[in-house]
């Protein structure tokens, strides 16, 4: 077969009738729906035919943010010979990341063990019982990038596949029993001790970026989850070096080119070292995660500026990503109009026609927007280039002025730039993202006082219980008017632990009782009971070639590190030992991996500081507890509970769902107090809340 490598088919992509993906829920899936490409979604449909022809299986997975997956679907899968060859040879199978974590983490792994990379689009070839046999990421249509054309790796593959049968067998059974033998997970001799953090940290100050903040060189991701164990670090500690290097990369992050700069969030990650030019798509976790980890910092130190990130993020959130009457929305995407970063770039002559020749030249010297640009095609990617100050002596002009001009031209700025064709947006719910973005609004809430951020997040919790559970069981998307697929374990301990922050900033007990329950649903689901530890998949979903226990942080948090968090949590509330004995036999099970890559289990590392900490459980009661909670909820306290009831609840139904609350009242009539307790031992009730801010100060 010669193929026409030149051929540009996707201008008659609009007269093709649309092939099986145009059904499916995932925005990503129907991307590929007019494709030449005879894909399937995985599904039965699918892996029979593969066994009934005894085809081999090419199983591409991506998701819609990912702009090497539009790339590759604009070279190969919109090439009508390139489609052609792929339905000639095997069965098509398109799988969207983000509905299907459990295959695209078993798949990964394979590649990651036949290449030693990995990365989206995946491009992996499995047997008819899916076991994989060869595999790759992003593939050309033609040789290039040092790597192969894709219509060279098919025919290969597929020529392989006909001729030589046995090795392909061998090459699938010992790619899955290693799969297999890497999913067990084996109780390690070593105790649970503060070395395991100690040994994290000291990692983590090898690698650290001492000039631009981060871990590591180019590209350079936001690291949430270990500036949240150095937080903790230094709270235990008070080592100075590690507030530092948080402090350092929080501040170089919020000024470079990974945090939109206009219209406030973050971008998935930097291609350079600096921070400066990202990769443009938005993830809804990053922005959660992220969040949480501002809040902490500001928590710790009262710095304004973290205050402004939290706030502007959220801002961005409530105003793009989300969903009338609740839920939040997955991802943004880094292309709009075919182009990589157009909708956030600029070049001086944009800016000057939006703000005038005058304030474009303060504007465009403070966000570094050059003649030359930093970015593709001569234009920028803003960033605080120097300190407000410095630069308003460079331009000779007063700081005051200089930020005024700054602040009115963000505004106008962001009006014009609404004016554009923006990024495509993949608006399916995800349980447990929408679980870390609930986190992030009910403690911003809390913080700082807002009460916008509580009602977003309490709409949106409600919304998952309505709309994403069926029959006692979760699902895992939400997306067309359909709750799709059963929920994999960290949708549950994410969304757990969001009820429980839901609790601690409303008390409203209908969400501590929703956590219990679904922490229940949780543990009856995925709990190993022979090792120990949580399963990613429930007992009674579909049978893959691994049932993994996903030990490792990736973009978002371990599910077994977040379900550790929550029973301890929950253990700490209700006095339920059982909760703690499981979250210990998982810290245990999970002892040698903390050791060994404790790079991949910072929140984890987290889940232990909180286990060591001996937490306090933080009791309020009585009315007008509104300065005393103020107290409590502006402090950095990783290793406490809070727990208190609204006026009207009934004592008797309080003290069965909160024991700790059981004898509990206020040190006087009409006013409220609080009691610190530990291992259900408490202070002596305080009323006044500076004597409360000196109780807690003198445990830090």
């Amino acid at each position: 077969m010669t193929l026409d490598l030149n051929r540009a088919s996707g201008d008659n992509a609009a007269s093709r009738r649309p092939n099986r993906l145009s059904a499916e829920t995932s925005p990503y899936l129907r991307q590929h729906a007019s494709n030449p490409v005879d894909w399937y979604p995985w599904g039965e449909e699918a892996l029979s035919r593969a066994r009934a022809e005894d085809r081999p299986i090419l199983l591409s997975v991506g998701y819609s943010a990912c702009h090497w997956c539009h790339v590759m679907e604009r070279e190969s899968f919109e090439d009508d010979q390139i489609a052609r060859l792929m339905n000639e040879r095997f069965v098509n199978i398109k799988v969207d990341r983000e509905e299907r974590p459990d295959l695209d983490e078993i798949y990964m792994g394979a590649v990651q063990a036949m290449t030693g990379s990995g990365g989206w689009p995946m491009t992996v070839f499995l047997t008819p019982d899916q076991r994989p046999f060869y595999g790759g990421t992003y593939f050309p249509p033609a040789d290039r990038y040092g790597r192969p054309g894709f219509p060279k790796v098919l025919q290969a593959v597929a020529d392989f596949y006909r001729t030589h049968r046995d090795q392909v067998d061998s090459q699938a059974s010992r790619l899955t029993e290693a799969l297999q033998q890497n999913a067990v997970l084996r109780e390690g001799e070593a105790g649970l001790d503060a070395e395991l953090i100690e040994n994290a940290c000291r990692q983590l100050k090898g690698n650290f970026d001492p000039a631009h903040g981060g871990f590591g060189q180019a590209p350079k991701f936001p690291a949430s989850m270990s500036l949240a164990l150095l937080l903790r670090h230094h709270r235990r500690t008070g080592d100075e070096e590690t507030l530092e290097m948080v402090e350092t990369t929080l501040k170089k992050m919020a000024q470079g080119g990974i945090y939109d700069q206009l219209g406030g969030g973050f971008h998935r990650y930097s291609v350079d070292e600096r921070w400066l030019v990202p990769h443009f798509e938005k993830m809804l976790y990053d922005n959660a995660l992220l969040t949480w980890v501002y809040l902490e910092a500001y928590q710790l130190t009262g710095e304004p500026c973290y205050r402004q990130v939290v706030e502007e993020t959220l801002e961005y959130v409530l105003r793009e990503m989300t969903r009338p009457g609740g839920g939040f929305y997955a991802a943004q995407d880094a292309d709009s109009e075919g182009e990589e970063g157009r909708f956030f770039a600029w070049d001086p002559d944009e800016v000057a026609a939006v703000l005038g020749v005058e304030q474009a030249r303060l504007f465009n010297r403070y966000y570094g927007i050059s003649e030359e640009g930093n970015f593709e095609h001569g234009k920028s990617v803003l960033h605080v280039a120097a300190p407000l100050q410095g630069v308003a002596r460079l331009l000779r002009v007063e700081a005051g002025e200089l930020q005024r001009a700054v602040a009115e031209g963000r505004q106008r700025l962001l009006r014009a730039r609404q004016q554009r064709v923006p990024p495509g947006r993949d608006d399916k719910i995800i349980a447990s993202w929408n679980g870390l973005m609930i986190s992030a609004l009910a403690r911003a809430g809390q913080a700082l006082g807002d009460r916008a951020y509580l009602e977003a997040a309490s709409a949106s919790a409600a919304f998952i219980l309505e709309q994403m559970t069926e029959g006692g069981t979760l699902r895992h998307t939400y997306g067309e008017g359909q709750a799709r697929l059963e929920a994999y374990q960290d949708d549950y301990a994410s969304l757990v632990n969001a009820l429980l922050d839901l609790y601690e900033a409303t008390f409203e007990r209908r969400w501590l009782q929703a956590a219990r329950h679904w922490c229940a649903a949780m543990v009856e689901r995925f709990w190993d009971e022979e090792q120990g530890g949580f399963f990613f998949t429930a007992r009674r979903a579909e049978t893959l070639i691994v049932r993994t226990k996903s030990p490792y942080d990736n973009p978002t948090p371990s599910g077994n590190a977040l379900g550790v968090l929550v029973l301890l949590r929950l253990g700490e509330m209700t006095g339920d030992g059982e909760m703690r004995t499981r979250a210990e036999r998982t810290l245990r099970l999970f002892g040698g991996l903390m050791r060994q890559v404790p790079g991949a289990s910072a929140q984890m590392l987290c889940a232990l500081d909180f286990y060591l900490s001996d937490p306090w459980q933080i009791a309020v009661v009585g009315p007008g507890a509104e300065q005393l909670l103020r107290v409590v909820r502006g402090r950095f306290l990783p290793a406490k509970v809070l727990v208190g009831a609204l006026p009207g609840d009934d004592p008797a139904e309080v003290v069965r769902d909160l024991p700790l609350l059981a004898g509990k009242i206020p040190v006087s009539a009409g006013r409220a107090s609080a009691y610190l307790c530990r291992n259900f031992t408490c202070s002596p009730p305080v009323g006044e809340s500076e004597a409360l801010s000196a109780m807690l100060a003198a445990q830090d």
